[in-house]
């Protein structure tokens, strides 16, 4: 291991965004510029975003949705968190006069603040909303699981059971399209290095096997089989609504406080509890890195924000320390362990998503696999 002196000699920070070495897969060119930097230009944006805001294809992509749903209750299924993406999503197929369900995935984490904005949003709107109540016991235990293994993806089971309820609604609902909340514009780059897996079941399952005590029974699934199932079969598709818009934070907050009595929760993803406490004291504590890096950098990249804004954002403290140990006492009680449990999982030895079994490890030509999965969403 670097020691101390050896670690800040090494420290490098873009000279455009604000993504850093805390990134250790993290490339700079010549001119200091990081790879997150040119991923962005070459890949998301150049192929992706623009691509999606060629003339008329946002009125295609509505008049398609319209004609499918022809009849059915409802002509897509979008996922609510409380969070500012997920609410301009309804927010937006009400405006383009869509029919959608709302569907919602009550972990046993959410914020009092965020089943508020829920509430407010739809009643406002007039969505109907199914929501999905995972089995707490069950769910606390893979929580403890991936604290135990030591990686900084325990937010990934979380992830996982989203994307395979939004498929399993929209499947019983014969309803073909997913409008997603993720954007190019606030969530244009990802850190493989800082999580991984979210779609990856034999990860999960893995986990679970090696430091879990309960069978997942009722758990919600994704892996490849269903994804060729609802993506092949059933023709589904899975929409990043967003990308079709000019997509901007600050005006969305603004729309959605003006029309919806919208509040705002302080951070991304804050809307969470345990999310608040995972981003904002475990992995920053335990694996040296902040998720605000790679979400400030995603507004400078679109355009939304300057590199200076960026960085005097990054040293505010939006996790004061009175809520921070709140929380820290809420997740131990709720977890059902005590302090010196907890501390003992903060001390191990950071692992990585690597050190256990996936399908990524199986799909060794995963870059190959990917290029399948988009060609199947284009279908």
């Amino acid at each position: 291991m670097k020691g101390k002196d050896s670690m800040v000699k090494d420290y490098r920070i873009c000279t455009r965004c604000i993504m850093d070495t805390s990134d250790p897969d993290i490339g700079f060119d010549e001119k200091g510029v990081c790879s997150h930097c040119h991923k962005y230009e070459d890949v998301i944006q150049g192929k992706s975003y623009l691509k999606k805001k060629e003339p008329g294809a946002l009125e295609s992509l509505i008049d398609e949705i319209k004609r499918k749903g022809k009849g059915k209750a409802y002509d897509c299924v979008i996922g609510v968190s409380g969070g500012v993406d997920s609410t301009y999503t309804a927010y937006v197929t009400k405006k383009l006069g869509l029919r959608p369900l709302a569907v919602h995935l009550d972990n046993g984490w959410d914020s009092e603040l965020a089943v508020s904005n829920i509430e407010k949003t739809l009643k406002t709107l007039q969505i109907d909303l199914k929501t999905y109540v995972i089995d707490w016991e069950e769910f606390r235990d893979l929580q403890l699981a991936f604290l135990k293994a030591s990686t900084p993806d325990s937010e990934i089971p979380t992830d996982h059971a989203i994307l395979a309820v939004l498929y399993q609604v929209a499947a019983s609902q014969n309803v073909g399209y997913i409008l997603s909340g993720h954007n190019t514009a606030t969530e244009g780059g990802g850190v493989a290095a800082w999580s991984q897996g979210h779609g990856d079941w034999r990860y999960i399952r893995s986990i679970q096997k090696k430091f879990g005590t309960k069978p997942l029974r009722s758990f919600p699934r994704f892996g490849p089989f269903r994804f060729v199932y609802y993506t092949v079969i059933k023709r589904m598709k899975w929409i990043q609504i967003l990308d079709y818009l000019d997509y901007e934070k600050k005006s969305a907050l603004e729309t959605l406080q003006k029309e919806l009595c919208w509040k705002y929760y302080g951070a991304k993803h804050y809307e969470s509890i345990y999310t608040r406490f995972f981003q904002g004291y475990i992995l920053p504590r335990k694996f040296g890195f902040d998720k605000k890096r790679i979400h400030l950098s995603s507004l400078i990249w679109s355009g939304q924000m300057s590199r200076e804004a960026a960085q005097e954002e990054f040293a505010k403290n939006d996790y004061p320390p009175d809520l921070k140990e709140q929380d820290k006492e809420f997740v131990i009680k709720k977890l059902e362990i005590s302090k010196e449990e907890f501390e003992q999982m903060m001390r191990l030895q950071p692992k990585s998503f690597w050190d256990y079994p996936s399908y990524k490890k199986i799909f060794h030509k995963y870059n190959w696999f990917m290029s399948v999965y988009h060609f199947l969403q284009r279908k």
